[in-house]
């Protein structure tokens, strides 16, 4: 390989040897480690470095010199600009590839846990169309493409899209999304395009003016369909005028909600909904059971693939039908009550109360009995007291957000000693560093990866581990 000495760092030849998270391929030389954007493991490229740290440069690719197997080209025009689906220059095969590195690396490497016996990734069903939940965002400050004249006043500004990465206040206005189903795309089209022959002002961040703010879209297996637009500084006429046109162009919306936020940040937990038509829930299902989704419910977004996750947390526990079973960080009460019919009571804890109370209601619509919710910090509920009240459980499943478990909720694990626990992760380098202390007392004995968002580098993992006798 060879080095030019040119002052924007160019490096002929570059071997990529494997993925980092944000999509960059990875490569050497000399002193440096190199992130290339758009480079998939196998390529060999000449790269220009346009940011240097001390150990490491970020780079762009100059010249292809050879293309690795595993590269393919791009479905969607907005790869690249858009934040998302960072491996889609990747075959779907090496994308699986890679997440089982991924696991199996941080479990070896960061745990010292025996990965041999790892179980092989399960891929998504569908690597296109696979969510059933997406936020957009309105914006008049919409990112231009190249090319656009960046100087010309008249270019309309405004965009209905996603961030992009690292501008909060620029928008890429979206085309076509293959992240969901119709009709996600044809309502988002419609609505912006709406607002604009309107003259329907679209939300300013930074100046914290306009009239629409988000729009969410819902869909379910059942068919049936959410939409919730959020409006900021709106008069009444232009909030009638928008949630008209989406009821009269889109019957086949189930649930048509608002609300009206004009806090400095988009969550909508703490924002009052108001319902324009239907209720204020659509439903899913998984077999029999029926789950019912408010605006503010947590719902896995890949349902088909969450599905088979639950599969495999249950067929881990291997439930014979008389066990107490713990479901930490429930959400909405979908683990606790898809395994509720095979043990004989579970009890969920979850930080959000709204999430509790639609983990009650959907064992109420399922006729299940034998679960029991509980609303609070997981460090501060499951302490000694709980445990007394409820019984020592037989089986613990954990599910816990991206940060991974509080160290005292380990330290609680480790205390109460359940004979079993079954561990779903969505950030294996959190899994792994909390199974550091659970392997004190705690064996590793299965390990299954699941991919539930293809394209991307996220990949779900659950582990079984049996306490030691």
């Amino acid at each position: 390989m060879r080095r030019n000495s040119a002052p924007n760092k160019r490096f002929e030849d570059v071997t990529i040897i494997d993925i980092a998270e944000e999509g960059k391929g990875v490569g050497k030389a000399e002193e440096f480690v190199l992130f290339v954007e758009k480079a998939v493991p196998g390529d060999v490229v000449d790269v220009e470095v346009y940011r240097k740290k001390k150990n490491f440069g970020e780079a762009k690719i100059t010249a292809l010199k050879q293309a690795s197997a595993h590269r393919t080209e791009p479905f969607c025009e907005h790869f690249g600009t858009c934040g998302g689906c960072k491996w889609q220059h990747m075959t779907y095969e090496a994308q699986l590839l890679y997440k089982q590195k991924t696991v199996t690396d941080a479990l070896s490497r960061l745990a010292k846990v025996e990965v041999g016996h790892a179980l092989p990734i399960v891929p998504s069903p569908a690597d296109r169309y696979y969510r059933n939940k997406l936020e957009y965002t309105f914006s008049n400050k919409r990112w231009l493409n190249d090319g656009e004249n960046r100087t010309d006043e008249t270019v309309d500004m405004d965009a209905l899209g996603f961030h992009i990465p690292g501008r909060f206040d620029k928008i890429l206005d979206i085309n076509h999304c293959y992240l969901q189903a119709d009709p996600s795309n044809d309502l988002r089209l419609k609505i912006r395009d709406f607002a604009k022959q309107h003259n329907i002002s679209f939300y300013n961040i930074k100046a914290h003016e306009g009239a629409l703010r988000n729009l969410i879209i819902r869909t379910a297996a059942t068919g049936e369909l959410m939409v919730i637009v959020v409006f900021a500084y709106a008069a009444e006429e232009e909030v009638n005028l928008v949630m008209s046109y989406v009821e009269q162009e889109f019957p086949e919306v189930t649930s048509l909600l608002y609300i009206l936020n004009q806090k400095k940040n988009d969550t909508i937990f703490d924002q009052e909904v108001i319902a324009w038509k239907g209720p204020e829930y659509i439903h899913e299902a998984m077999n029999e059971i029926k789950f019912r989704i408010g605006p503010k419910s947590f719902y896995q977004t890949n349902a088909i693939q969450a599905h088979r996750l639950y599969e495999i947390a249950r067929d881990f526990a291997g439930f014979k039908g008389n066990e107490l079973v713990y479901d930490l960080y429930t959400g909405a009460g979908t683990i606790a009550n898809f395994v509720a019919g095979h043990v004989r009571e579970v009890i969920g804890v979850e930080y959000v109360p709204s999430a509790i109370e639609d983990a009650k209601i959907n064992s109420q619509i399922n006729n299940i009995s034998n679960t029991k919710f509980y609303a609070g910090d997981m460090k501060d509920v499951l302490n000694a007291e709980f445990v007394a009240e409820h019984g020592k459980p037989d089986v613990i499943i954990t599910d816990p957000p991206r940060a991974g478990m509080h160290a005292d909720v380990v330290e609680r694990l480790m205390e109460i000693e359940a004979e079993k626990i079954v561990y779903v992760s969505c950030n294996v380098a959190t899994q792994a560093r909390d199974l550091v202390v659970l392997k004190e007392k705690y064996s590793v004995v299965q390990i299954q990866p699941v991919d539930m968002f293809p394209h991307t580098q996220h990949v779900e993992n659950v582990v079984l581990l049996e306490l030691r006798k």
